[in-house]
Formats: C-alpha cells, structure tokens, sequence
C-alpha cells in the first residue's frame, strides 16, 4: 500500500495474485496434512474440524493441532480426541481460560443473564448462525462468550442477516436490564459492534430505504496521515444528520427485537442462565435442551450439516496412507459476540 505509482506502471508488476484464507475443502486439506503427523482417537472427523474453523489460515490450524496435542499430553493421554481438539479451537478463537479471576457472585450472574440474551435471541430467529458454544469461564478480556460457527462459507450477507446479527449484539444489554435491572459497561463491545455494523449497512452498502443506494463517505490512502486526516467528507451536513438517524434506527429497532423475544421468553432466559451459572459452559445441544423444557414445540431452525468422512492419524507402519471410514457429522453450530 506504500509502494510509488511508478513501481505498478505496465510491464513492472503487472501480475496481482490474490491469496485468502482458506475455504472450507482448503480448511479440510490442511488439517489432514497437520494431522497425519499425530496420534488420533477414532473420534476424529476432519469436516467438523473444518466447517467449524471459519476464518482460520493455514497457520492458525497448524496451531490448533498443536495446541491440542499439548493438550492430551498434559492429561497423559496415548492419542488426541475430538474433544482436545476442540478445547485447542477454543484457546485459538477465544483466548485461554483466566479460571484464577476472582469474580463476584452478582457479577457472575450478570454475566450470565448477558451470554444467555446472546444466546436466546440467535435462537429465536431464523437467519442467526447456529450457537457452537456458551461459556461465562473468562477467557482474554471477556468474562463470558458466545460463539457462533456458520455451517457455510459465507461470502456476501444479506440486509435481513445482518438485522439478525444487530438483534444477537443487543440481547446482552436487553437481558441486563430485564433481570438485574442496570446496565453495565459488559455491554460495551457489543454496541461497538454494533453501531459500527450498522454504520456499514447505511454507508457502504446501501441498505437504508431513506438513503437509498448511495455510498457516503470514502477513505483516500494516506498511508503516512492519520485516519481522521485522510478521510474526505463527500455529503452535506443534513445528510449527516440522516446517515445519524438511520443508524440509531437500526441499532434501536434491533433493540425492541431483542427486547421482544426476551420479554416472551423469559422464563427460558432464566433457565439458561441458571444452567450457565451451574455448568459455566453450555454446547449447543445443552442449549437446545433448555428451550424445548419449556416449548415442546420449538425446533432448531437450522439444517443439519453434511456427512464428512474422518481420518486417522498416525499409525506404527509411517508408509501407511490416512485411512477413511464415513461417520455422521453432528451438527457444527457458530463468532463470539463478547
């Protein structure tokens, strides 16, 4: 991004080459090479590992393996399970457990009224990425964390998506206000988040009816000036004061959603809390269990995904190629909001 024109005239570099991070087959590829290297319980399946690794490169997975190897080590353990590997994603995306905090009870149960909003309002509406995992166990900065795994890659979002995401990042709030009462500064990533997105949704990509289609507001790449010095205002002052209350409408109308489901359903926000306060971490279906106590009725809204074959690891003949037997995958539910 620094480089002088002169350098990218024709017949210098005229090549580009793109390099992402890894899609899911890529993903899947990669770990059978980090893999094959490791001892492996028969509980392995390379696909789950893979659609639940969104995001990740190369080298994140190579740390993951490593990670969980470190893992069943410490336990004395002869091979890696799936559940090592699990916990080692877990300290990749999510930090490592702070478990010598010392945290108060009332802050305790706040925390777990905030991850319970989170996680009821995904839910409840049908275009969420499915839950993965609840925890109020401090990991990083965070005292609690939801987090949620697509079970696809995802390369454009829709507005109603991206309305949903606004109402999960607003379920902590509402759920504080709701039981305890008083808001917090826990809440404070998530209105980040938030107004940031929103922001993005009117700015960028066009999703306001009253704005219409525009983009407003573009950066000119200063690499030696700061943010604030290089961004060029292009719209007059009333339609800064649209752009401000399109946003609040976003934000706000994603609130009274949150609000909404949890008013309807606070008995199950309360039992999910009390569950997280007894077990500190909920998995998906713990989640599920929860809901269908009090809505018989209710069922996930989201499809399975597919079968995926397993592999294994490494055997006592070396020359011995990864073997495959096809297992059912469970379901991978999923980006910690916290």
């Amino acid at each position: 991004d620094v480089l002088d024109p002169a350098l990218l005239r024709p017949g210098r570099f005229d090549r580009q080459v793109v390099v992402p991070v890894p899609d899911v087959k890529g993903r899947e590829g990669i770990f059978r090479v980090h893999l094959r290297k490791i001892a492996l319980a028969n509980d392995i399946n390379v696909g789950v590992l893979a659609r639940g690794t969104p995001g990740f490169s190369g080298a994140d997975i190579e740390n993951m393996v490593n990670e969980a190897a470190l893992l069943a080590a410490r336990f004395d353990k002869d091979k890696v399970t799936m559940e090592d590997l699990e916990n080692a994603k877990d300290k990749v995306m999510m930090g490592a457990e702070r478990r010598s905090i010392i945290i108060s009870d009332e802050e305790r149960k706040n925390t777990a009224f905030h991850e319970a909003g989170h996680t009821l309002v995904a839910k409840m509406l049908p275009n969420a990425d499915p839950i993965h995992k609840v925890t109020i166990i401090p990991r990083g900065s965070a005292l609690g964390l939801t987090q949620q795994l697509p079970l696809d890659e995802k390369h454009t979002y829709s507005k109603a998506y991206l309305k949903t995401s606004l109402a999960i990042l607003m379920g902590g709030r509402v759920a504080e206000e709701l039981e305890m009462d008083h808001m917090t500064t826990g809440a404070g990533n998530d209105i980040q988040r938030a107004t940031e997105l929103a922001r993005k949704m009117v700015c960028q990509w066009g999703m306001s009816d009253v704005l219409g289609p525009l983009v407003y507001g573009k950066d000119t790449e200063h690499p030696f000036l700061g943010m604030e010095m290089s961004k060029h205002k292009e719209y007059s002052e009333d339609t800064a004061v649209k752009i401000d209350a399109e946003i609040k409408k976003f934000v706000n109308d994603a609130y009274k959603i949150a609000r909404s489901i949890l008013s309807q359903r606070h008995d199950i926000l309360v039992a999910m809390a009390d569950d997280l306060l007894d077990h500190e971490t909920l998995d998906s279906d713990m989640i599920d269990a929860v809901i269908m106590k009090f809505d018989s009725a209710w069922k996930p809204m989201h499809r399975e995904a597919p079968d995926s074959a397993p592999v294994e690891g490494k055997k006592d003949e070396p020359e011995e190629p990864i073997k495959e037997n096809r297992s059912e995958a469970g379901d991978v539910p999923a980006e910690p909001e916290e």
